[in-house]
C-alpha cells in the first residue's frame, strides 16, 4: 500500500455530494455566506455544502442559531462542550474539528476540546458541566434508557427544566449534523484545526 504522501489531504474531495458555486445560489443565502466569510476569513465547508439544498440549509442554520447563540441558560462556551463530546461520540470529524475551534476560542481554553474529544473523565470542567456531559453522552448513545432519574440528577446541579432542554435539544440536534457530515464524508476546513490554540497577543 502506498504511503500517504504531504499535501495529500489538499487533493481530495471537500464532500461527496457536489458543492454549489457562490454565484449560482439564492441571494439570500449567498450574502449569507459572504458575511461569514467577511467575519471569519474563510467559508466552513458545512455551509457550502447544504446550500445544496437552499430550504434546508435555512431550516438547519435557523435552528443552529436558536439553540447556539441564545443569551441565557447554558454558556455558549457549555453549548459548544456538548458539541464537542457528543460529535466524538458519534465519530464525527467535521463536527469535532469545527466546534472544538469554537469551544477553544469561547471557553479561552486551547486545551479543552481535545480532552473532551478523547477523554471527558480528564477535562478541565466543573461537576455540574460533567454532570451535563455525562447526560448529553447518554441521550446520544443510549437515549431509549435517559429516565426521570437522570433529569432529577441535573435538577440536583442546578439546572432548570429550560436548560435541560437544551442540553437535549443541542444533542438531538447535533446527532443529526454528524449524521449529515458522515453521509457526506464533509472534509474539516484546515483553518479550523489551528482556531483556538494559542492565546492572542
Amino acid at each position: 500500500m502506498e504511503t500517504p504522501k504531504a499535501g495529500d489531504a489538499a487533493q481530495r474531495p471537500l464532500a461527496r455530494f457536489p458543492l454549489p458555486a457562490l454565484q449560482d445560489l439564492p441571494a439570500d443565502i449567498r450574502e449569507r455566506i459572504l458575511a461569514v466569510q467577511e467575519k471569519s476569513g474563510f467559508v466552513p465547508n458545512v455551509f457550502l455544502l447544504l446550500a445544496r439544498r437552499p430550504d434546508e440549509f435555512r431550516a438547519f442554520f435557523a435552528y443552529h442559531h436558536a439553540l447556539m447563540e441564545k443569551e441565557g441558560g447554558l454558556t455558549k462556551a457549555e453549548r459548544e462542550m456538548i458539541v464537542v463530546a457528543t460529535s466524538a461520540a458519534n465519530g464525527c470529524l467535521y463536527c469535532v474539528v469545527a466546534h472544538g475551534a469554537i469551544l477553544r476560542i469561547r471557553a479561552k481554553n486551547p486545551r479543552l476540546a481535545d480532552q473532551l474529544a478523547t477523554n471527558l473523565r480528564r477535562a478541565e470542567i466543573t461537576p455540574r458541566q460533567r454532570a451535563m456531559l455525562d447526560f448529553a453522552l447518554k441521550l446520544a448513545q443510549r437515549p431509549a434508557e435517559v429516565d426521570e432519574a437522570e433529569l432529577a440528577a441535573l435538577r440536583a446541579q442546578g439546572f432548570g427544566d429550560e436548560e435541560i432542554w437544551d442540553i437535549g435539544a443541542i444533542t438531538a440536534f447535533f446527532a443529526m449534523s454528524n449524521r449529515l457530515a458522515n453521509l457526506t464524508g464533509l472534509a474539516p476546513n484546515e483553518e479550523f484545526y489551528l482556531l483556538g490554540r494559542l492565546p492572542k497577543a
